[in-house]
């Protein structure tokens, strides 16, 4: 018989790393791809974006959770968006706050925050369906898949397309940036280089479990 979709998840260590690798927001759903694509150009912006986008997934999935048997289910969805949009305009104001430039680096994009799939996805789909914990605990793993992949393409990106990571020389004044890293179709490559290593390395994990030996 199968398993209820709106019943409660135990609480287990795939919650958390269910985010991470089996469900990765961007290698896997290939979701929250604008960010990804936009401000991914360096190491920093690409921390920064990850975790603030962490911060308001873990603040919006545990409010969602808590309030999940209050909130009428015909307005769900805007409830979610007004919840997720007063954490993002705390993030923004935190970042402008702490660096100006990091700010005007990211721009719009903190804005549209409230617009990331991956956020919303997860409090309809997980936060309002199980506990507190639960949905801290697996909002965590997806901020931290999140933020990986944000990294990937932004240590990459900034190491060929400025000779830096975050923002310390590596090579020195003779080496020649390839322009094309920093610009926005260098995020489409290197996008498109991590896909295939991850789908690659998953398919590779899937053959060799496919082989082990199982007991009867």
């Amino acid at each position: 018989m199968p398993t209820d979709p709106r019943t409660p998840e135990p609480l287990s260590l795939t919650t958390f790393t269910q985010g991470i690798w089996k469900e990765n927001p961007v290698f896997v759903m290939l979701l929250g791809l604008c960010p990804v694509l936009a401000v991914t150009n360096t190491a920093t912006n690409a921390l920064a974006m990850g975790l603030a986008t962490t911060f308001v997934m873990l603040c919006s999935g545990v409010l969602v959770s808590l309030l999940r048997k209050v909130i009428p289910k015909q307005v769900r969805i805007a409830c979610y968006i007004i919840i997720i949009a007063t954490f993002v305009t705390i993030v923004d104001y935190a970042i402008q706050a702490i660096s100006l430039d990091v700010h005007r680096a990211l721009g719009a994009f903190i804005q549209l925050i409230v617009a990331n799939c991956v956020i919303l996805g997860r409090a309809e789909s997980y936060a309002s369906k199980n506990a507190v914990i639960n949905s801290f605990v697996n909002a965590l793993g997806m901020g931290v898949g999140f933020t990986f992949a944000l990294l990937c393409l932004g240590v990459v990106r900034e190491i060929f397309g400025f000779g830096t990571l975050f923002g310390f020389e590596l090579f020195g004044a003779n080496f020649q940036p390839w322009a094309v890293f920093a610009l926005p179709p260098g995020g489409f490559f290197v996008l498109a280089g991590w896909l295939f290593l991850f789908a690659y390395f998953r398919k590779r994990r899937e053959a060799s479990h496919a082989k082990e030996p199982h007991v009867a």
